[in-house]
């Protein structure tokens, strides 16, 4: 992050954090250090001699307060610099013209006290010691200062020519094109968030004794000589009252993480703010942005739940912008984050919009789930329909046009879902052919060792046919407002519809593996310099692959179009 690039000089002057900030960064380190200071209350205890209690204690809080004198920045013409260190003095000089989002993050203590955290991302991976953070200023000037930062992104929109004599256009509002309800919080249990909670806390107990605790606890040693059943009714009872502790924690999380969470759009920048505790805000240059991401895992899927996360250059690739939610809200933000970027009337609320695409949205998630069934044959008129890249949504004040992103994914054929059955039979074939060698050579060998297989193979079949459901793509055709997309799907215990733009993606490849070949499938790989590099269109029948690709980016092919032609 980090650049070799001189700044130009500049005579405004070097700031300070703000004086406040010397009440919050004793407190967190004395909590970073925890640990530490046990181990120096108990060293002094055992040595008779408190005072090796206290000089950890004094050497963090001074080391906490030196942070103020020692920390500056200053918001140039063309960059921002940033000053930190004591012993080892440190500067991080950033272009302005390169800062792509503003992180704005406030905790209890520092929104008590008025602060808030500001981290200035570049799109560049960068080192814990490089991120350019302040910690922390006052509240009251970081909106302007995020304006300040990312005016670069409305440049291109100020330099426009105006005739003359016409009034100045006014700034364009914010639009909600994303809201939280607290009632999506039923949706928190489906999945690993509750784990991530309870993991950590019961492993830190079983590390300081609560194992040993348990089991050798006299009701563990009444279940040891009492009957199967009750055995069997207390592990039960564990299982559940695990999942019900999961759960709570799960919602709990849910609840504080995204509580009152918004993405609003104004045409240049992406906003999401959320937190109910800690307090995030996340400002993102839209011109950065590549395409989006639909994550349906298997619990979410059967619930009729998804989450989204944005494609954006720069950005870590799981950035979510809407939670567990119903998959009719998040048909809603990704077709406004996919279409053309209008400002909506004013006096119509997100809720209005909301209650207007449910039922549109609702039903082309159907469609957009085309994998998991066949597409049923249409007739020409309604096949065209079905595949158009745009659909006018009259609203009475006029039409609003979005991308249809929910267009019935092609499926991949038969070689494609031969080949999931085969991967997932292959197991118990093996297992199979393991145990009928053992017999042969006189190993005696139990029969019940043969439910192994079949039990592997009860599994695999529902999950053979649910993965090829799940594969699927399709391109939606370019128009005058709107680029070409790419769309593809894969997975089942974890299944992700991926939205990519074609002007984002910067490079194919067509890899085929010996089975491939010899199947006539191949997977398309399109390269992008966002969020997970790489998206796959898996087991693509292998003369769809060239006119795929010429479709999505036209004429990148070169000669080779006309061949595959």
């Amino acid at each position: 992050m980090t650049e070799v690039v001189e700044p130009a000089p500049s005579d405004r002057p070097w700031l300070r954090l703000d004086k406040r900030m010397l009440l919050v960064h004793p407190v967190t380190e004395l909590v970073k250090f925890i640990p530490v200071l046990i181990g120096t209350v108990l060293l002094g205890t055992s040595s008779g001699n408190h005072l090796w209690s206290l000089v950890p204690l004094v050497l963090i809080v001074v080391f906490a307060l030196t942070r103020w004198f020692t920390t500056s920045y200053r918001v140039g013409p063309t960059h921002v610099e940033l000053r930190t260190g004591l012993i080892q003095r440190k500067k991080l000089s950033v272009p302005r013209s390169r800062i792509r989002s503003v992180d704005i993050e406030a905790d209890l203590l520092r929104r008590a006290l008025g602060l808030a955290v500001v981290v200035i991302g570049t799109g560049k991976a960068a080192d814990r010691e490089d991120t350019f953070k302040l910690d922390a200023l006052d509240a009251r000037v970081v909106p302007g200062l995020r304006t300040e930062l990312l005016a670069h992104t409305t440049q291109s929109v100020a330099a426009q020519p105006v005739s003359p004599g016409a009034p100045p256009e006014p700034p364009r509002p914010a639009r909600e094109i994303g809201h939280w309800q607290p009632a999506w919080a039923r949706y928190a249990p489906l999945s690993l968030t509750g784990f991530a909670v309870v993991a950590p806390v019961v492993g830190l107990a079983f590390q300081y004794g609560l194992g040993k605790v348990l089991f050798e606890s006299r009701a563990a040693q009444n279940l040891e000589d009492g009957s199967g059943l009750v055995i069997a009714l207390a592990i039960t009872a564990l299982v559940v009252a695990i999942v019900l502790v999961v759960s709570l924690a799960g919602s709990a999380r849910y609840l504080t993480t995204y509580h009152n969470l918004k993405v609003l759009d104004d045409g240049h920048t992406l906003h999401v703010r959320h937190g109910l505790f800690t307090t995030r805000q996340i400002t993102m240059d839209l011109a950065r942005f590549r395409g989006a991401t639909v994550k349906e895992p298997l619990l979410l899927r059967l619930a009729g739940a998804a989450e989204l996360e944005a494609i954006m250059v720069g950005e870590k690739p799981k950035l979510k912008l809407l939670p567990q939610a119903p998959r009719a809200a998040v048909e809603r933000t990704l077709a406004e984050l996919l279409g053309p970027r209008q400002t909506p009337e004013p006096e119509k609320s997100a809720q209005q919009q909301d209650s207007a695409a449910t039922a549109a949205g609702a039903l082309s998630l159907h469609k957009a789930s085309a994998g998991d069934s066949d597409p049923p044959q249409l007739s020409k008129s309604a096949a065209d329909n079905s595949h158009s890249p745009a659909v006018a949504n009259s609203t009475g004040g006029g039409t609003v046009t979005t991308v249809q992103t929910s267009a019935p994914l092609i499926p991949h054929g038969t070689a494609a879902r031969r080949r999931r059955y085969t991967r997932a039979l292959t197991p118990a074939a093996l297992i199979v052919v393991l145990l009928a060698v053992l017999h042969l050579t006189g190993a005696r060998v139990s029969p019940w060792w043969l439910l192994l297989p079949g039990i592997l193979a009860l599994i695999a079949l529902p999950l053979a046919e649910d993965r090829y459901r799940g594969l699927g793509h399709t391109v939606i055709p370019a128009t005058s407002t709107a680029p070409a997309w790419l769309i593809t799907r894969s997975g089942s215990l974890d299944r992700a519809r991926d939205c990519v733009e074609a002007p984002g993606i910067i490079g194919w490849t067509v890899r085929q593996s010996f089975w491939q070949r010899r199947s006539g499938v191949a997977t398309i790989i399109a390269a992008t310099a966002a969020g997970r590099k790489r998206y796959l269109v898996i087991d693509i029948p292998v003369d769809q692959a060239w006119p795929l690709i010429d479709a999505v980016t036209p004429g990148r092919l070169g000669d080779r179009a006309g061949v595959a032609a």
